[in-house]
C-alpha cells in the first residue's frame, strides 16, 4: 500500500475525482488519497474495518474464498464505485478486497459515511439502491450455482461481457485469465479451460492468451 503523506481532498490530487457523482465527490472530498499496487489485498474477510473505499482509479475485486484458497469473484469496482460500505452496521468484513490493477481510493472512514449519509440525501438514497441491487445480485449468483451447470454460467458471462464488432463477431472487451473466469462462475480453472478448448475447437470462439472472440451463437447445451 502506497498512502499519501498528507489528508488533501482526492479531487486536488486525482482528475478522475471530478468524475464522480456529485454526492460521491462530497464524500470522497472528505477523505484521504490512497494508492495501492496491482495484487494488494486492501480488507480482508472477517477483519473488523471502519473505512469505505471510493475507486477514483484503477479496479477492485471483491471476493470471497474458503480453507482450501478455492475463490468466488463477487464484483469488480472501477471509477465512481465503492467497497467496503457492508462495515457501516459496525459488522466484521464480509468478503476480501483485492486491487487488480494500480488504484486510486479516497479512503472515508465510517464517522465520516455516516454523517454524510444524514447530511446528504442523494448520497443516503444511492446507498439504499447500492444495497437493494448487491443483494439482488447476490440473490441471482446463488439461484445461478444452484440451477445452472457450469457450461450454462460460463456462456452467460461470455456473452453478457462480449461487445458486438464490425465484422459481425463479439469479442469480450476485458482480459479475462481461465482462473479469473472461474472464481466469477464458481468452478475449476481446469473445467474453464477444458470448455473453452472444446468451444475453440467447435469454431464457436477464439480463445488467446490476449482476448476471447466469439465467432457465433453459442450452443444453448454443451
Amino acid at each position: 500500500m502506497l498512502p499519501t503523506d498528507r489528508a488533501r481532498a482526492p479531487s486536488d490530487l486525482v482528475p478522475e475525482a471530478g468524475l464522480l457523482a456529485p454526492s460521491l465527490q462530497r464524500l470522497a472530498a472528505q477523505g484521504v488519497l490512497r494508492r495501492y499496487r496491482s495484487g494488494t489485498v486492501l480488507i480482508e474477510e472477517g477483519d473488523s474495518g471502519d473505512s469505505v473505499y471510493i475507486v477514483l482509479e484503477g479496479r477492485l475485486r471483491a471476493f470471497v474464498s474458503d480453507a482450501r484458497g478455492r475463490e468466488i469473484t463477487l464484483g469488480l469496482h472501477g471509477p465512481g464505485e465503492y467497497v467496503g460500505e457492508m462495515s457501516l452496521d459496525g459488522g466484521r468484513r464480509s468478503a476480501s478486497v483485492q486491487a487488480v490493477e494500480a488504484t486510486n481510493c479516497a479512503v472515508v472512514t465510517r464517522e465520516t459515511v455516516l454523517r454524510h449519509v444524514a447530511a446528504d440525501n442523494e448520497f443516503a438514497l444511492g446507498l439504499i439502491h447500492r444495497l437493494i441491487r448487491r443483494a439482488r445480485l447476490a440473490t441471482e449468483s446463488a439461484r445461478s450455482i444452484a440451477l445452472l451447470d457450469v457450461y450454462s454460467r460460463l456462456r452467460r458471462l461470455l456473452e453478457e461481457r462480449a461487445q458486438p464488432q464490425p465484422d459481425g463477431t463479439r469479442v469480450l472487451a476485458e482480459r479475462l485469465t481461465h482462473q479469473a473466469i472461474a472464481s466469477e462462475i464458481g468452478c475449476s480453472r481446469e473445467m474453464v479451460s477444458r470448455l473453452l478448448k472444446d468451444l475453440d475447437a467447435g469454431g464457436y470462439v477464439s480463445a488467446g492468451r490476449r482476448e476471447i472472440v466469439l465467432r457465433r451463437e453459442l450452443p444453448a447445451r454443451w
